[in-house]
């Protein structure tokens, strides 16, 4: 292992900044997932061929990781699909800002991808009849699909791979402190903000919106229970594989139990997850021989303090996608904490405090760009197939550095910094 070359992770490098060229540079082409599959493969093949020669263990530990990860978001992805709300809610701020903490707790139950697909659509409609929305998006972004699932394995991908990595199930829980303050200010900004619009909004347009008043309703509450069985198979540890069985079958009971028009209506597609599949794949297999270095020599980069491994992960988590950059800083952690002092706490060979800010930097972070996470370009597209003017990529960028960077730089100061 000592052999293990720089070298080496040149490709994982190279799947990496696809992740966030290509959908700037070759929106059309990327967006076809035969592409991607055609462009991930010419990348990762040889290293798979080489992997099987000379790391053939640890290749199969990445794709029995992968397989794990894979089967967990889709099962939650297929599932949540499956529930549609319906129903038009009068868009007052204090209700929009129901609509994010609501969806920032159930995205540590569902993953922030499901949390996502389950509100946006109710959220937009929601506002359908006012004009000066287009933060609505942006902030939805901030809570659901990244800041909000933070509590638990099942919240954010990053934090799942850590949990295959050995973190306890419950330890997520302990990033409470973290999570009700960041939360808790950017919901704060946001009802400033949205009350500052809806008082510009025009009275035609709120007398409208009180007329098309709706209630909530529920199609495919079944979906729940399945719901419910993949949570009990993750959080009651039960082992490899028949976790994965059971997110399995609760997949294919979602499939048989749920109304075709249920998922028309939800516009449900698998180019999502399929799209998921295909990025990862690559990622699992060029990151093995990366991530054997940082453990050798991690400790050998200077980086040993808590704030530092929360922006570093946070910043490539912002333009990069935030799953890999965990585990890339997950195994530079394990390195540097073998080099440590003895007696350290530690989990799963990680310093606790740096693992804290490791998950809080990936996580929250990954709200920074439209790439940083999953179903952040999953949110603005719909949103934009609703007819909402959001803001493009640099505009978004601005939303961020102007909102979230000085919340993160007061998170640093109150958790990271030791």
């Amino acid at each position: 292992m000592e052999s293990v070359s720089l070298y080496a992770g040149l490709p994982f490098i190279v799947v990496l900044l696809l992740i966030a060229i290509m959908p700037l540079a070759c929106h059309r082409f990327w967006d076809n997932n035969r592409n991607k599959a055609i462009v991930i493969t010419l990348i990762s093949l040889p290293m798979f061929i080489y992997l099987i020669t000379t790391m053939p263990v640890e290749l199969g530990h990445s794709i029995k990781d992968y397989a794990s990860f894979i089967i967990l978001l889709a099962s939650l992805f297929i599932i949540s699909g499956g529930i549609l709300m319906t129903g038009d809610l009068q868009a007052t701020p204090r209700v929009n800002t129901m609509f994010l903490l609501v969806g920032a707790v159930i995205a540590n139950l569902i993953g922030t991808t499901g949390a996502s697909m389950l509100l946006i659509r109710p959220m937009l409609r929601t506002n359908s009849e006012r004009k000066r929305t287009g933060h609505i998006p942006v902030f939805f972004i901030f809570v659901v699909s990244n800041i909000g699932g933070c509590l638990t394995p099942l919240g954010d991908p990053p934090l799942f791979l850590g949990y295959l990595k050995g973190v306890p199930f419950k330890w997520t829980f302990g990033l409470l402190p973290e999570w009700l303050i960041t939360l808790a200010i950017v919901l704060t900004v946001f009802y400033v903000w949205d009350r500052i619009a809806y008082r510009k909004e025009r009275a035609a347009e709120i007398r409208r919106d009180i007329a098309l008043m709706q209630p909530l309703g529920f199609q495919g509450k079944i979906n729940l229970l399945f719901l419910g069985g993949v949570i009990a198979a993750v959080s009651f540890q039960t082992p490899t594989p028949y976790r994965e069985i059971i997110m399995i079958l609760m997949t294919f009971l979602s499939l048989a139990f749920t109304r075709k028009e249920t998922r028309t209506d939800n516009n449900f597609t698998y180019h999502p997850i399929n799209e998921v599949a295909i990025i990862f794949a690559g990622i699992f297999v060029t990151m093995v021989p990366l991530l054997l270095l940082l453990r050798l020599k991690g400790a050998e980069f200077g980086i040993t303090e808590p704030w530092q491994f929360f922006w570093l992960t946070g910043g490539l988590s912002a333009f990069l996608d935030n799953a890999p950059t965990y585990l890339t800083f997950f195994s530079l952690a394990q390195s540097v904490t073998a080099a440590g002092p003895a007696g350290v706490p530690a989990i799963a060979g990680v310093q606790v405090d740096l693992l804290r800010a490791i998950s809080c930097g990936a996580v929250f972070m990954g709200a920074m760009s439209y790439i940083g996470n999953g179903p952040n370009f999953m949110v603005k597209s719909i949103a934009e197939e609703q007819k909402v003017k959001v803001p493009h990529f640099f505009a978004y960028m601005a939303y961020s550095g102007l909102i979230l960077l000085p919340i993160f730089a007061l998170i640093t100061v109150i958790f990271f910094i030791r």
